[in-house]
């Protein structure tokens, strides 16, 4: 499938990048060229920073109700263009087409969740004077320009959880998506200036990050800088925007623990951690990385990955219809291999997978993998494996696997599988982590999504995400 040439979308126009370069897209699925990009360099971003100032100068002047209308009507174009943008989504970062409909829902739900809520979320606060001689009011106003940093494996997920709460707050944002993944985005751009969106607030361009990510973070205009991506990157991006005083909002690296008890449902376990492994090829932020199975279920457990593992329907069709995709890039596949290939050497024992497919030459196929034996003295525990590799830990005590969950930089996403009540409260307290799921796990646009440590600062998702688009001022009026 070919998308054709697609342009970027600044200041309410589609257009070529300043020196007419483009960039040829092709898909992890097969290896073939799926679109023709135009592609951003220094002056685009330039060009784009000052949209977005102007566009911040009447988007943020725009009436609650105003700025609803027009979020919804992007929804509905949105949910009109579906289909192509499902396709877009399953060949540009080679996810299953019935899996796109997350990224599809997300989006939606954002601009829909956002424009409800905010209005009453930016009402003022009145805080009481104690001595009564002063009236004093918490403002909430929009903090400015946003720069936005997109993951690939999300494309519009993403995409949503920076357009929502930005536009309803009243910012401009420009949008830059993964160069792995910007066809989607850049059909969203399409959608927008279809309908007429109002010039400047938004704004999508992808480049090499040398040249965009670059000029956008050094630059002085924006005021919050978000993203969806590593912690290496992150760094980067803080030290490049150290120009100026910005805020932040950064979703990043995790390590899961995947926890399960001699007390647990086993088949309700393994069927989410399968679920959550091997899903999207692994490529999750909050995928479970290390499962910390008890001794006395460990076999069971493992016998119930590995057959999972072994249904899973792998392998590129015209239709889409299979369960586990590619990963994004060979670089990516190699890495992961790799990285089995090491921890077989220090005594992991390769229970399954482990190996790309001998009937898939074209794209960056991989089976899913289950490797028992795994200590915290191999690399695949420490290391986010962002890959379809299940690592299997034994553990005998809640002591024990405490400190071996908690013994990661990251702080992410944790799961734990137990019915025992006192367990489950000590363990809400002590796993040092941003997310703590038990018994199952769940994500939408009403639930906080952020980690510590490593992993992160501010949220994604919930009404919390609001607070990283608004800054407060504080009103004080002198009683007469």
């Amino acid at each position: 499938m070919n998308f054709g040439q697609l342009k970027m979308y600044i200041d309410g126009e589609l257009v070529s990048s300043v020196n007419n370069v483009t960039k040829e897209i092709y898909s992890p699925l097969n290896d073939e060229r799926i679109a023709t990009l135009s592609w951003a360099n220094s002056l685009d971003s330039e060009r784009a920073l000052k949209s977005a100032e102007q566009g911040f100068d009447t988007w943020s002047k725009t009436p609650v109700k105003k700025r609803k209308e027009w979020m919804l009507l992007l929804k509905d174009k949105i949910l009109e263009k579906e289909e192509i943008l499902r396709k877009s989504i399953s060949y540009e970062m080679g996810k299953p087409y019935g899996a796109t409909a997350e990224d599809i829902e997300s989006i939606t739900n954002s601009l829909k969740y956002y424009s409800d809520i905010v209005e009453d979320y930016q009402k003022d606060k009145e805080i009481i004077d104690p001595d009564g001689t002063h009236n004093h009011h918490l403002v909430s106003k929009p903090i400015g320009v946003v720069v936005a940093y997109l993951a690939w494996n999300f494309p519009l997920l993403n995409a949503g959880f920076k357009l929502g709460p930005a536009l309803a707050s009243g910012c401009s944002i420009i949008l830059k998506p993964s160069e792995l993944s910007p066809i989607s985005l850049y059909i969203i751009g399409e959608i927008l200036n279809e309908i007429n969106f109002p010039k400047g607030v938004v704004n999508i361009l992808c480049g090499e990050p040398s040249e965009v990510a670059t000029t956008l973070s050094k630059s002085t205009l924006p005021k919050l800088i978000t993203m969806i991506g590593s912690t290496e990157t992150a760094k980067r991006v803080i030290s490049d925007s150290s120009t100026s005083i910005k805020k932040y909002s950064m979703e990043l690296g995790g390590n899961a623990p995947f926890i399960v008890f001699d007390d647990a449902d086993i088949e309700l376990a393994s069927n989410i951690g399968a679920a959550i492994k091997f899903g999207n090829c692994g490529q999750i932020c909050v995928a479970a990385n290390r499962f910390f199975v008890h001794e006395k279920v460990f076999d069971e457990f493992m016998d119930k990955m590995i057959s999972k593992a072994k249904q899973l329907k792998i392998g590129f069709n015209k239709e889409l219809d299979f369960e586990i995709g590619p990963m994004i890039t060979n670089k990516s596949k190699e890495r992961v291999l790799g990285l089995i290939k090491k921890t077989i050497e220090n005594g992991g024992k390769l229970q399954y997978g482990g190996k790309s497919p001998e009937d898939l030459s074209q794209g960056n196929w991989i089976q899913p993998t289950v490797i028992s034996g795994v200590t915290d003295k191999m690399s695949i525990f420490h290391e986010e494996v962002f890959g379809p590799v299940a690592s299997l830990i034994s553990f005998k005590t809640e002591d024990e696997v405490i400190k071996s969950a908690n013994n990661t930089k990251y702080g992410l996403a944790s799961y734990l599988f137990t019915n025992n009540k006192e367990r489950i409260n000590r363990f809400i307290n002590e796993l040092d982590f941003g997310e703590v799921q038990i018994n199952g796990i769940k994500y939408d646009i009403y639930l906080p999504h952020g980690g510590i440590k490593e992993s992160g600062v501010g949220h994604d998702c919930s009404e919390l995400a609001l607070d990283d688009y608004l800054i407060k001022k504080r009103i004080t009026i002198t009683k007469q």
